[in-house]
Parts: structure tokens; sequence; C-alpha cells
């Protein structure tokens, strides 16, 4: 066995200690990175998450609605559409107005709902002027809804002169809307023969 001298030995510690001291330096700084690498990782992931929800704002500021449009168009139809549109777009996305087409009882800048219906009437068709925020005017030769339906819609109803669509409406006013379309006998000058002959032209 060679036996080593106290200054070889010494030698031999010093080099010992130079490699653990390379190898020490060595993990540390692979760990620094790795943890730089992570934190880098994060921050990739949170600009992500902030652009999904800049994207999800976007999308909830596009929301849609679900329309009907029939008449005097060229494409009648179901359409989805922007929120907010009027039915001036609503014309536009079913293609434009046909040739007789009459728009001037329209208010082509009324707001859609979702679920509404848009009647175009033509030119030979007679429907008052309207510009105000009933849409059944809109759904002409529809039936007649009782809870929404103005003073000249209810007198388009046979039977039903000026007096008993007034009294229909003051009774919408005192008593809520008609819960179906026989509470409508609840007001006073409609009796059964008289709904008989609007039963089936009204809807609640």
């Amino acid at each position: 066995m060679i036996e080593l001298s106290k200054n070889e030995k010494i030698i031999i510690c010093i080099i010992l200690v130079i490699i653990i001291s390379v190898i020490g330096y060595y993990i540390y700084v692979n760990i620094n990175n790795n943890e730089l690498y992570i934190e880098e990782d994060d921050s990739y992931i949170e600009e992500n998450h902030n652009d999904v929800d800049n994207e999800t704002s976007v999308n909830k500021s596009e929301e849609t609605i679900i329309i009907h449009i029939a008449g005097c168009v060229e494409n009648e139809g179901v359409y989805e559409i922007k929120k907010d549109s009027r039915i001036s777009d609503a014309i536009d996305i079913a293609g434009g107005l046909t040739s007789d087409a009459n728009i001037k009882s329209i208010n082509l800048a009324q707001k859609l709902n979702d679920g509404q219906k848009i009647y175009i009437p033509n030119i030979n068709e007679d429907i008052e002027e309207y510009t105000g925020d009933d849409t059944n005017l809109f759904e002409y030769n529809e039936l007649i809804n009782i809870n929404t339906a103005t003073q000249t819609q209810l007198e388009t109803l046979p039977g039903i002169g000026p007096s008993t669509a007034d009294k229909i409406i003051q009774y919408r006013k005192e008593n809520g809307n008609f819960k179906n379309i026989e509470d409508i006998k609840n007001v006073s000058g409609i009796g059964d023969s008289k709904y008989e002959n609007i039963k089936d032209k009204i809807c609640v």
C-alpha cells in the first residue's frame, strides 16, 4: 500500500474541495435557471389567461338574438342578428325589400327584441302608421295578443268597437294581464257569442 506524505495528502484534500465546490456551483446555477424558466412560464400562462378573458369580454359584447322576418322581403325566415340591431338591419339581413313592399307604416329605427317577428306589408295592405314600441304591428295577420294590443288593433277583431276595446284596456290596467283567452269574457260587453267570434283570432 502506498503511503502518502503529509504534503500530498494536503494537495489531494485541496483538489477534492475544489471539485466539490465546482459541482456545488454547477448545481446551484441549474436550480436558479430552472426557477427562472418557471417564473417565465407562469408569466406566459397569466398573459394567455388575460387574453382569454379579453376574448370572452368581446364575445359577450357581441351577443345575438333570434328574429323572424316575413312579408315583402327577398328572403323570409328566422335569422340570428346582433343584439341592439334595428328593423332596418333585419331587412338587410333578409336580402332587402321586394318591389311591392310598403314601409310607410314601419319604424325602421325601432330596436329588435329576441323572438320578435317583423312583418313587412305590401302596397295593397292598409296598416295604420305606427312608431311606438309595441311589436304586435309587425305581427300583422297573426293572432292579436290581448295583453299588449293597442286600441286600434283590438278594434280589428269582429264585434269589438271603440267602447269595448277601451274596456279591454281598462280591464288590463285594473286587473293585470289576462291569464288565458277565455278571461276576456270577464270584460263587460263580451259574452259567449262575441267570444266565439274572436277566440280564433286572439292569444295571450
